[in-house]
């Protein structure tokens, strides 16, 4: 069996709900999802269809009272059918951002490309109203931004917002 997570793309920045989809090699599985960062996780579920190459969709809403500690999650899927005999189960993992504890109230966010002259204070204070709010925008492009006073024309940075 493999698999392939189409979505989420490695660091995408998602929601309370992390909608997952790709495709699965093999006869008929029973995939399991778990969502975590090391100190909490959800777990959830999808099947692939019975031909051999299978899609899979799933829509897992992150409960309120999840106590993830750190903004980066691990989205895990595994082939519950494969594996046996001391072998593991086909397993892949992609690493997000997740919004809400990037900015209470996460709800999308707005591209930005960077300018001549942009910093990440000057973003905060464009769409916060608050230069002081730049960790939020370093925190959301932490996967292309190593250091927040290190940006460069051209990148497309991500501005999450909230409704």
């Amino acid at each position: 069996m493999n698999i392939e997570i189409l979505q989420p793309k490695p660091f995408d920045l998602v929601g309370s709900r992390i909608l997952i989809a790709g495709n699965a090699v093999g006869f008929e599985a029973h995939l399991s999802i778990l969502i975590g960062e090391g100190h909490d996780e959800v777990s959830a579920s999808a099947t692939a269809g019975s031909t051999s190459i299978r899609q899979f969709q799933a829509a897992v809403d992150i409960p309120d009272g999840t106590a993830f500690t750190l903004n980066r999650l691990f989205v895990t899927v595994s082939d519950d059918s494969g594996g046996g005999d001391g072998v593991p189960p086909p397993t892949v993992t992609v690493p997000v951002l997740y919004g809400p504890l990037i900015l209470p109230g996460f709800s999308g966010y707005w591209l930005h490309q960077v300018a001549a002259g942009d910093t990440l204070s000057k973003l905060a204070l464009r769409y916060f109203d608050d230069a002081t709010k730049f960790p939020i925008i370093h925190q959301a492009n932490q996967h292309i931004v190593a250091n927040p006073s290190l940006i460069f024309p051209g990148q497309v940075l991500r501005i999450p917002r909230a409704f």
